[in-house]
């Protein structure tokens, strides 16, 4: 094992104390049948920042729009993973992973490029008794991977990854891969490659006072105009 796999395991390792100690476990909004972990106003994510000069935002520990209505989506028709072996691509706190698992998925892998993230993933799944495998890799980078469905939750909210996950999906599709978006109508979606499927009202970014509008599209090679934002 390399020193930065070594590095790797003893950062999940205590995040995953953290998060257990300092995130309560609560219901997650419009999806009753998954509990996750989630930041409150006594979570203390400053003292993370403080220890850790790599700590990013930690979107793992909120809610996002795009992750809420894609797990909301596999939930209500199950048929759409059922059997399947399933990537969750920027999983966060696992969400959509864990909805897999629970729809009848074959396998679930959640990737993710933060080690919180993953260490979120793997106490997100075992609160609701589910099978997700976390793991801490960019596979934008890479290869399509050995799967038979990629969702993705909230990855384009900024040019750059929007960019690099749509060139990634591409060969994903080649490759006869079927590919699920979740997202709010974001700034850097690829709109004319999607079809709409579903619509929910959801919050977004860790709130829960308000919501938007957030779609489940189907990621598709043809010049197809998704449906227009309301």
């Amino acid at each position: 094992m390399t020193n930065k796999q070594d590095h790797n395991h003893a950062k999940i390792a205590a995040a995953r104390d953290f998060i257990s100690a300092n995130l309560p476990i609560v219901p997650v909004p419009s999806i009753p049948e998954i509990r996750l972990h989630k930041a409150g106003p006594q979570s203390g994510l400053w003292r993370l920042a403080e220890q850790d000069q790599e700590f990013g935002s930690p979107y793992w520990a909120h809610h996002w729009g795009g992750g809420l209505v894609l797990a909301r989506y596999l939930l209500d028709r199950p048929d759409a993973v059922a059997g399947r072996r399933v990537l969750d691509l920027g999983a966060g706190s696992g969400i959509v992973g864990i909805a897999a698992a629970k729809a009848g998925a074959a396998e679930v892998i959640a990737a993710d490029v933060d080690p919180y993230a993953i260490a979120a993933t793997g106490l997100n799944a075992a609160i609701n008794g589910m099978t997700v495998l976390p793991v801490l890799t960019d596979l934008t980078t890479g290869e399509p991977p050995a799967t038979d469905i990629i969702c993705v939750g909230d990855l384009f909210y900024e040019a750059a990854l929007a960019e690099r996950v749509t060139s990634f999906l591409d060969p994903c599709l080649a490759r006869g891969i079927k590919v699920l978006i979740g997202d709010p109508w974001r700034a850097y979606l690829p709109q004319s490659r999607l079809r709409l499927l579903a619509e929910y009202a959801v919050p977004d970014f860790g709130t829960t006072t308000s919501s938007r509008p957030s779609g489940v599209f189907a990621f598709e090679t043809q010049n197809a105009p998704a449906k227009p934002r309301r």
